[in-house]
């Protein structure tokens, strides 16, 4: 991003994201056959462990032109996002996620593959409708601008077309005087 870029909004996480975090993946374990060994270990200390630092990454931040997040521990994932490729930002809340005071955040990009889209989401932002709004106001503005900036003169179809114009007339008047001789 450029330096000149000004910062709108630094989220901030809720810290129940911790539990949640250490739950969802506890879960999962239970659901897999082999999970249900490493349950025990997940829940005495390498869950509480993961969710701190999986916490601790956490960040996100809105510009004038783009949005940034960073997450991860094993493998860190930062993206910034140009506001102009965002469709959409869904907030994600199902029972668990309500029971904690949490939502999930997914972006919704122009292009967007179908596995891209789970590392296009966050969870536990603090004022998430006022991020989603933020950022949808943001882009709008861009694409407004963006639409009503003055048409360079150099690629004014009026200027283009009348220097085909003149070219097309010299061509027949070569043509006309071959045919002349």
């Amino acid at each position: 991003m450029e330096t000149t870029d000004q910062s709108l909004f630094k989220a901030k996480f809720n810290e129940l994201v911790k539990p949640y975090m250490m739950l969802y993946v506890g879960s999962i374990f239970l659901a897999t056959v082999i999970g249900i060994v490493f349950l025990p270990f997940w829940f005495l200390g390498v869950g509480q462990w993961w969710s701190r630092h999986y916490y601790d990454k956490l960040e996100c931040e809105l510009t004038e032109r783009a949005i940034r997040f960073k997450k991860g521990i094993l493998v860190q994932v930062e993206k910034t996002i140009p506001l102009e490729n965002i469709q959409d930002v869904t907030f994600v809340e199902g029972p668990l996620l309500k029971y904690f005071h949490l939502c999930i955040l997914k972006f919704e990009t122009a292009g967007q593959s179908a596995g891209q889209a789970h590392d296009m989401q966050l969870i536990g932002i603090i004022n998430a409708h006022e991020l989603r709004n933020l950022i949808l106001s943001q882009r709008e503005k861009r694409m407004m601008a963006k639409n009503t900036t003055p048409a360079n003169p150099v690629f004014d179809n009026a200027v283009v077309l009348q220097d085909i114009k003149e070219l097309l007339s010299d061509i027949k008047g070569i043509l006309q005087s071959q045919r002349v001789q």
